[in-house]
């Protein structure tokens, strides 16, 4: 099996699995998958605010500028992992539900 078979598999078997549960199961999946990614969200820009700050500050040594680098792009592959599942539920669902702001934001 190739890589993308691979992939379209291991796709078929979660929309399946979210496919399969009960609608208030699911809403409250959504509900809660969406929280986390305004989460991940608010912490990559706070990673990436700091990156920005830090290329602009000379005595910011190069370790340190490609610490920031690599952690921020560390976030963005778990954003896009998160992102990709929130979009599975959210297609199961057949609908994105109401979630009102966090009061932290």
């Amino acid at each position: 099996m190739n890589d993308a078979e691979s992939s379209k598999t291991e796709r078929n078997e979660r929309d399946s699995r979210f496919c399969s549960m009960p609608k208030e199961a699911l809403e409250e999946l959504a509900v809660s998958a969406i929280h986390e990614h305004r989460r991940l969200l608010a912490a990559d820009e706070a990673v990436y605010e700091e990156w920005t700050r830090a290329s602009g500050d000379p005595s910011v040594s190069s370790d340190v500028l490609a610490n920031l680098q690599d952690e921020y792009v560390a976030r963005q592959k778990k954003s896009e992992a998160q992102q990709e599942e929130l979009s599975q539920i959210i297609d199961a669902l057949g609908y994105i539900p109401d979630v009102p702001l966090d009061d932290a934001n």
